[in-house]
């Protein structure tokens, strides 16, 4: 393997590195699937911090937006900040192939070739060292749980299909995923695992390590669990039981369980929100929609019935008491394992801002993503199966009633508006992202205003 010398980042160079660097991170950033800003030359480029992880590697905090980068310890800047780890060598290795970046042409690096370090096997085995041995870095801090020790000598493999993070798999018994885009704050993938794991709550899986910056603000960079290589998630399990024409109301049931267990652990594990205020909520789902139907014309003749369903919502009773929720729930965040459900992924909708990811709102909500996406699996081929997700529907709701102590179904009002909420949200990304899947909620959409279903 090429040596590589020791980079020493020092406070006055970061200009100077950034400059160096910034011609190719404008290039390589917005090809990224998890870059946000995808539709959106990147104006500005600023490094807020570099550190060493050690050599051959450094961990980049890049802003990327509009607007100057902020004095070290000011504000957080307006636009996006992205975690990068890159790896700097003078000879890259053929096999990192698309993890290539390019060749730095000036500055501090001029000369070597960068590329994304989660690619390179020994990089991530170096990683999960700096995990394993709880320490420091520069402004970086790894710490772990005592009690669920980690094995060395894991081999890494970087996961291919995330969307909005990266995540690498060690050895088929850790999961390390690593948060793209950063704020300020304790992330909720990481929050909320530890504190239901404080409440004996087995359906998450616990963190056992974690990774965080102290600047150029607090925030949560990484966090490591164990892996459930023998899951199946819910949306490969119900897609195989419709192509198979099985049932799947049994194992809608059992996750309406799962889930009524982790809301349960979660109003215990934290504070609980103010009373319900239908009347604000419905007038910023109003105000979505407004913007959804400026964005897709397609929208616009269902408006009305729209509006209708959120303003039923402002006469309707409050329902459960706001706390904490998963935040972006449907049948990918969801795992099965032998006869047992899992729920992953609290992090929510990582285009929110952190604050309202972190606050209580409705668990009608995320019954209402669960919902939606049974309606997503039923519509993947044609002819299209309404009937199969009306049948999974009632048997998730039917789960949640007989743990939760209250059925969704009776909240009629309230959750057909979270379910139109969701769906005129649907109707947006896939205007934007996915045209051809557009059909999926716009059904729903007909179904919600015309019918009130």
């Amino acid at each position: 393997m090429p040596k590589t010398a020791p980079l020493r980042p020092r406070r006055g160079h970061l200009a100077e590195t950034m400059a160096s660097l910034g011609e190719l991170l404008r290039e390589w950033l917005p090809r990224q699937r998890w870059f946000a800003g995808k539709d959106r030359l990147v104006a500005e480029l600023g490094l807020l911090s570099m550190t060493e992880l050690f050599p051959g590697c450094l961990h980049l905090l890049v802003h990327t937006g509009q607007g100057p980068v902020p004095a070290p310890g000011g504000a957080p800047p307006a636009g996006d900040c992205y975690q990068l780890l890159l790896g700097v060598r003078e000879q890259p290795s053929p096999r990192l192939g698309r993890a290539i970046i390019g060749q730095v042409q000036d500055g501090p690096l001029a000369g070597r070739t960068v590329y994304d370090a989660l690619h390179d096997p020994r990089s991530a085995q170096l990683l999960l060292e700096r995990l394993r041995h709880p320490g420091k870095a520069g402004p970086l801090r790894f710490e772990s749980d005592p009690a669920r020790p980690v094995p060395g000598g894991l081999v890494p493999r970087l996961l291919d299909a995330e969307q909005s993070n990266s995540s690498l798999i060690y050895g088929d018994e850790f999961i390390l995923k690593l948060f793209r885009r950063i704020q300020p704050g304790v992330n909720p993938d990481l929050e909320v695992p530890d504190a239901l794991a404080r409440q004996g709550c087995g359906r998450v899986p616990a963190p056992v390590a974690w990774m965080r910056t102290t600047h150029p603000y607090e925030a949560t960079l990484g966090v490591l669990q164990p892996f459930l290589h023998d899951a199946s998630d819910g949306w490969t399990l119900s897609l195989n039981a419709l192509a198979s024409g099985d049932d799947f109301t049994v194992q809608a049931r059992e996750l309406g369980r799962a889930m009524a267990d982790v809301h349960l652990a979660l109003a215990s594990a934290f504070p609980a929100g103010p009373p319900g205020e239908n009347g604000r909520t419905a007038a910023a789902m109003t105000e979505r929609l407004t913007t959804a139907a400026h964005c897709v014309p397609a929208l616009q003749p269902f408006v009305p019935g729209l509006r209708a369903a959120f303003a039923a919502l402002s006469t309707c009773d409050s329902g459960p008491p706001a706390q904490r929720i998963h935040g972006d729930l449907h049948l990918g965040q969801v795992l099965r394992a032998g006869r047992d459900w899992f729920v992953i992924d609290f992090e929510g909708e990582p285009s929110r801002p952190l604050s309202e990811r972190r606050s209580a709102h409705s668990p009608v909500r995320d019954i209402a993503g669960m919902l939606r996406s049974f309606d997503y699996a039923a519509r993947q081929r044609r002819p299209w199966r309404p009937e199969w997700a009306r049948r999974c529907r009632e048997a998730f709701c039917a789960g949640y009633a007989a743990r939760a102590g209250w059925d969704p179904r009776k909240k009629h009002g309230l959750l057909r508006a979270y379910e139109t909420d969701r769906a005129v949200y649907e109707v947006l990304y896939e205007a934007r992202h996915r045209p051809d899947w557009l059909p999926v909620p716009m059904a729903a959409i007909e179904r919600l205003a015309v019918r009130g279903d």
